[in-house]
């Protein structure tokens, strides 16, 4: 990865990775050596790097950093990585995959405060305990859109990471944030909401800071979508967190935060779960801790005291002030301002905001209401009203009628309702738990009221990202329900990691065609999690004790303890309490340890009874009022009753839930339905880890941060990748750093064939086992500790190339020192020479003589100059070849813009008509259109027309047919009743006269002509039938053509929004057209200006060729000149050596008379007899010198002036010469030995 240079420079990348130079430094400077040392067991450091003095089979003789020595076993070390992992980003890569190693990694990059490493699937986090600049926008932009292997470890990486494989998989992620309280996991999934809005936001959006002022106002301020979801936090902190021991501002409960995006990536809104809040904060807190953010942060308002009848002293207020009040570091009133103004951002109205604060005032006046024990009766009564009086105000209910409720609650025996009196404590447990209950029921309203908020848009949510916030596995000195629920939590939540990491080895191992068998470990949690929460597990028991007559916490340990002591692994005896831990009744024996559980206490938490008389009559308060909305939905056994007899079946919903379920299955829904949502994400983990305890920044307590990696699944997740191939190589990096091993094996063209010969030659030199790895199809996989084995391989074959090297390094260059030392010896034996010649030269005549005619020889000069003229030219020439080449370049690249130009030209008349085309297409296309919408709009009219008439006839039709079949239904009971009669009349007249008969046969006829009259009825009925259902048929014909009517406009509207469509699409290319059409435009002037400065530039170039031209051809006339002289004074310098020659001849004339008298210079020739060697290499020089002699004697005769008086003066020297000689012969002098002087200076003074 190529790493910006603006990223050197940000303040946060010390921060974030180490500069190369700096990391070799120190791996230079380790002081230990993973071959002579090793990791033993330390109580204080955790791990000691101790020196290996002697090796005796499975026995160590080491030495300890305090000079003592001691002998350890084997089993007892732990082996040190080598130099090249030292503070790795990525702790899956270590060769040696052990606790000490992990912690020495840790250690060393926190003391660099480099707080992010990885290891393997989790991203590890350890709390500065200061501000770092590493969650600056710059970092943001940093890690945007860039690949989690090619940065820093870092959470804004993890983040982008799953954003990315939401838009790319379009898949659910989520972000498993756990840890100890003080681990840091509130501000980590404050970043990671921070950077979600960021990168997912609008880009007009910018997330405002918080105002520091309190508005208190009626209305809701509002904010953009990513202000509300960036501080959604900080309004649920200030009611869900609270000062521990560990942590000033540690969340009490645990969250699922989902932010949703649509299909481009963009936020759209979010939602939240929370969990397990620790709702008895609210009424006690141990030593050193205080209790929710809230009520402090309204004790600070002097209104809100007021309005809420509160004093200006907390302490008044026993639920809130039995520990700490204040906390170091945090100002409540700027934290109140900071709350509000959430509120107000999130779109909380004033009577919102009221009714929360009033609820909280409410509660902190419930732990002042006294009671006091009757005398002789087990019954409490009221001590003081002023308090009561207090918190019936506030939640606006009846006071005597509350109290009431608190004494003598109703309760049912039988069938029958009886008051029930309390005594003391149970009127104060009532008390305690409807505080309890209502703070629990508001906070959860709360959650709700911000979701509200943040799903406005979730109609265009495609997918989201989920941040799960939770409490990590706790082991305290006493450990309690709330503990075993934490721990269950963590244990189910191990397990997802570790069937997840399951899955992705085998998909790894899959894809690259390894065949292994792998453990889903996983499974290995299985068994503790049935203990916990199976059919006749610690949970079942649980509530079936809770609904047991007479049931006690030590009954159900008992049962506990022969139900599962001895038959499950998972189960123990508690071993006896060590300093301070407390009592304990059982152990069970999770993956992160083995907890001690004490029971006190576990059925009154589990069934969480509350006062129904008392919730009863908070529920009578006004039903704006929150406490009226928070126990709504909570049935109470009056309401059962009363809707039972109302002859309703209630539903068995979320309130009857509330007063039916116990606590412990609450919480099992609760978890069932998160480890469901989880196993449709695709989860991503990071891992707070508290440095030490006394907050100290840069510092590391061994045995706590070791607890931690226990209890976070770190090592648990370590242990399962040594079991596999934990080390792996891509082939390229494997062939680039292990070819040192088998060099010609990784030359071929093949990386994959490449990189299995290298193995192979591996394999049969024995130095690894077949076992100990796999080749795969893109990757060399390698068991826990092989790549350390590779590691000193290539270390010893480095050194033997080394070792060769400098062999012939250090040959070398005593080779060239050999050399050196022999030209210096030979120059000091040519120095001296020369040295005692110039010594025996220096008082000669002829040397003399020579001296005083140098500056006279002028002609010395010309061959310089014609030097200096032809280095000249040749320049020139070669500015006249690159001017021409650059001459070349400039006309191919204007032949280039001239073509592009046309080009362009071409372009931009094709796109004119195309876009004339398009216009022309649009045009029709509207115009059809606005056909189609004419058309449509009186289509339309004819059909509301059409069908209103239809409309109107069947209402006609159907009322006629009412109104005929209910006169024909009136008239045939009318007959039927008439006929009735009659026949009781016959029947009770039977026995009477036959003149009763006449009658009788009278009212028969009139029944035949009432029969007839039916008949005559009964066919008008079928008739109007018949006609029915022809208006019918006639109806369902006109309803047909009405749907085909519909369907045809329906039609109409898809064309006419393809149409539409079509239309913006044209218009968009159109748009497209246009700006290419303006690009290419703006791309041909400015092509066209480069051509003019091309032409301008050429121009220039020509003109300057043609003055270097016009320069050459002045330079070539004058060569031509000087040849001509040349030639002349080459002619002269002929004439000259005739005249030299006459002048040699008498010199030698004179020369044979000096001859004759050589007998005298025996003596002296015997004397330099030694010198003739030297001068006869002297000889031999000057005759390959003479060469040179002439040439510069040719230039002596340059000018035929000079060379004339030349001539004059050596005829004068040569009179000269005689007259010495005459004086030689005088001093009786060697003449030859001074002829052989005379020659080799002149030959020198002309080199």
């Amino acid at each position: 990865m190529v790493v910006q240079l603006e990223w050197l420079t940000d303040p946060g990348w010390p921060y974030l990775r180490q500069m190369p130079d700096e990391a070799l430094k120190e791996q230079a400077a380790r002081k230990f050596d993973n071959k002579t040392h090793t990791w033993i067991p330390d109580p204080d450091e955790g791990f000691l790097i101790v020196e290996v003095m002697v090796t005796e089979g499975q026995t160590f003789s080491i030495k300890l950093p305090n000079g003592q020595t001691r002998k350890i076993t084997k089993d007892q070390c732990q082996e040190i990585n080598p130099s090249k992992f030292e503070k790795t980003e990525d702790m899956a890569n270590l060769t040696f995959l052990n606790e000490a190693s992990v912690l020495h990694n840790l250690r060393q990059r926190y003391k660099s405060m480099m707080i992010y490493t990885y290891s393997g699937l989790f991203c590890v986090f350890i709390n500065p305990y200061k501000m770092l600049p590493i969650y600056t926008d710059s970092v943001i932009e940093m890690y945007n859109n860039q690949r989690r292997s090619e940065m820093p470890p870092h959470l804004f990486a993890v983040s982008d990471e799953a954003y990315r494989n939401m838009i790319t998989d379009k898949k659910n992620q989520s972000m498993l944030i756990t840890g100890e309280s003080g681990a840091g996991k509130t501000e980590n999934t404050k970043k990671v909401i921070s950077y979600f809005a960021k990168i997912g936001g609008s880009n007009e959006s910018k997330i405002n800071p918080l105002k520091k002022t309190v508005s208190f106002s009626d209305f809701p301020v509002g904010g953009s979508l990513e202000d509300k979801v960036v501080q959604a936090n900080p309004a649920i902190e200030a009611f869900g967190n609270g000062k521990t021991n560990r942590n000033n501002n540690s969340s009490r409960y645990g969250k699922f935060i989902r932010i949703h995006f649509d299909k481009s990536g963009k936020l759209v809104g979010g939602d939240i779960e929370s969990y397990l809040l620790e709702k008895s904060r609210v009424i006690k807190q141990g030593p050193g801790e205080r209790s929710f953010h809230i009520f402090y942060q309204i004790m600070t308002n002097k209104k809100l005291r007021k309005e809420y009848l509160l004093s200006n002293n907390i302490k008044d207020y026993h639920f809130v002030s039995q520990a700490e009040i204040t906390v170091p570091g945090m100002n409540d009133t700027e934290e109140m301002s900071i709350t509000d103004n959430a509120f107000n951002v999130m779109g909380f109205t004033g009577p919102e905001k009221n009714d929360l604060y009033k609820l909280c005032g409410a509660i902190m006046h419930m732990g002042e209401m006294k009671f006091k024990q009757k005398p002789r009766e087990e019954q409490a009564e009221v001590d003081s009203m002023n308090a009561i009086d207090n918190v019936c105000k506030l939640f606006s209910i009846n006071g005597e009628k509350f109290v009431q409720a608190l004494l003598k609650p109703q309760v049912k025996v039988g069938t029958e309702w009886v008051c029930r009196g309390q005594n003391l404590q149970q009127v104060e447990w009532s008390v305690q738990a409807l505080a309890k209950a209502i703070y629990s029921r508001m906070f959860k309203w709360l959650i709700d009221r911000c979701n509200e908020t943040l799903s406005t848009n979730l109609d265009e949510s495609v997918n989201y990202i989920g941040v799960l916030d939770i409490a990590g596995f706790e082991i305290f000195d006493t450990n309690s329900f709330e503990q075993l629920w934490i721990n269950f939590v963590n244990e189910k939540l191990q397990q997802f990691f570790n069937h997840h990491m399951f899955i992705l080895e085998q998909e790894e191992y899959q894809r690259e065609g390894i065949v292994w068998e792998f453990i889903d470990f996983g499974l290995d949690l299985q068994n503790c999690i049935d203990l916990i929460e199976k059919p006749l597990g610690i949970i079942s028991m649980l509530d079936e004790e809770c609904i047991v007559p007479k049931a006690t916490d030590m009954t159900y340990a008992e049962k506990l303890k022969n139900q599962h002591l001895g038959k499950h692994t998972n189960f123990q005896t508690a071993k006896p309490a060590r300093g301070k831990q407390g009592e304990a009744h059982f152990a069970i024996v999770h993956y992160a340890g083995t907890v001690r559980y004490n029971v006190i206490g576990w059925l009154e938490k589990n069934k969480d009874p509350l006062n129904d008389s008392a919730v009863a009559i908070l529920k009578t308060s006004d039903k704006k009022n929150l406490i009226y909305k928070i126990f709504e939905d909570y049935q109470t056994e009056t309401d059962r009753e009363e809707a039972q007899t109302r002859g309703k079946e209630l539903a068995r919903k979320k309130g009857k839930s509330a007063s039916f379920m116990t606590v412990s299955n609450i919480y099992k829904e609760s978890l069932n339905n998160l480890m469901a949502m989880l196993h449709t994400t695709h989860p991503h983990f990071i891992r707070c880890i508290i440095p030490n305890e006394v907050k100290m920044s840069g510092e590391i307590n061994a045995q706590l941060v070791l607890n931690q990696l226990t209890c976070n699944g770190v090592l648990e997740g370590i242990r399962i990748c040594r079991k596999g191939f934990p080390n792996r190589m891509v082939f390229s990096d494997f062939r680039y750093r292990y070819a040192i091993l088998a060099a010609d094996e990784s030359r071929l063209p093949d990386i994959r064939d490449a990189c299995i010969k290298m193995m192979d030659k591996l394999l049969k030199s024995k130095k690894i086992s077949e076992d100990e790895f796999r080749v795969g199809e893109t990757k060399v996989f390698f068991k826990a500790g092989i790549l350390a084995k590779m590691e000193e391989y290539r270390d010893g074959a480095l050194s033997t190339i080394i070792l060769k090297f400098q062999c012939q390094a250090r040959f070398y260059l005593a080779q060239i020192e050999l050399k050196e030392r022999e030209k210096r010896i030979s120059a000091i034996i040519d120095l001296q020479r020369n040295i005692r010649t110039w010594i025996k030269i220096g008082n000669w005549n002829w040397y003399k003589l020579y001296i005083r005619l140098k500056p006279l020889m002028g002609g010395f000069k010309t061959k310089e100059e014609m030097e200096a003229l032809e280095k000249k030219i040749k320049e020139m020439e070669e500015m006249l070849a690159a001017a021409n080449e650059e001459n070349q370049k400039i006309k191919a690249i204007q032949n280039e813009s001239v073509k592009r130009e046309e080009e362009l030209k071409i372009n931009i008349k094709n796109e004119q008509k195309e876009k004339e085309m398009f216009d022309k297409k649009l045009k029709e296309y509207e115009e059809a259109l606005e056909k189609e919408k004419q058309m449509n709009i009186e289509r339309e009219k004819k059909n509301l027309e059409r069908e209103s008439k239809l409309e109107n006839e069947r209402k006609r039709l159907e009322e006629e047919i009412f109104r005929q079949k209910q006169e024909m239904e009136t008239m045939t009971m009318k007959h039927a009743i008439q006929i009735e009669e009659l026949a009781q009349k016959l029947l009770l007249q039977g026995d009477i006269s036959e003149q009763m008969n006449q009658q009788r046969k009278i009212q028969e006829q009139a029944n035949l002509d009432l029969m007839d009259q039916l008949e005559r009825m009964g066919g008008k009925v079928e008739r109007m039938e018949k006609q029915r259902l022809a208006t019918l048929e006639e109806l369902n014909k006109y309803e047909e053509k009405v749907n085909y009517e519909k369907k045809l406009k329906e039609e109409q509207t898809k064309l006419r929004k393809k149409l539409e469509n079509e239309m913006k699409q044209l218009i968009d290319k159109i748009e497209l057209l246009e700006n290419k059409n303006d690009t290419l435009e703006k791309e041909l002037r400015d092509k066209h200006e480069e051509s003019i400065r091309l032409k301008d530039k050429n121009f220039s170039e020509i003109s300057l060729i043609s003055k270097m031209q016009i320069n050459i051809r002045q330079l070539i006339e004058r060569i031509g000149q000087i040849e001509d002289e040349l030639d002349i004074e080459t002619r002269a310098r002929s004439r000259a050596e005739k005249s030299r020659a006459e002048i040699q001849r008498e010199l030698d004339e004179a020369l044979q008379t000096i001859t004759e008298l050589t007998g005298q210079l025996n003596a002296q020739m015997h004397i330099n007899k030694n010198k003739q060697h030297e001068l006869a290499g002297l000889q031999r020089e000057m005759d390959k010198r003479h060469i040179g002699f002439e040439t510069h004697l040719s230039d002596l005769c340059s000018m035929q002036m000079s060379t004339l008086n030349n001539l004059r003066k050596l005829s004068t020297q040569a009179k000269f010469l005689e007259h010495e000689t005459n004086l030689v012969l005088e001093c009786r002098k060697p003449c030859d030995i001074k002829r052989s002087y005379s020659l080799t200076s002149y030959d020198d003074d002309n080199e």
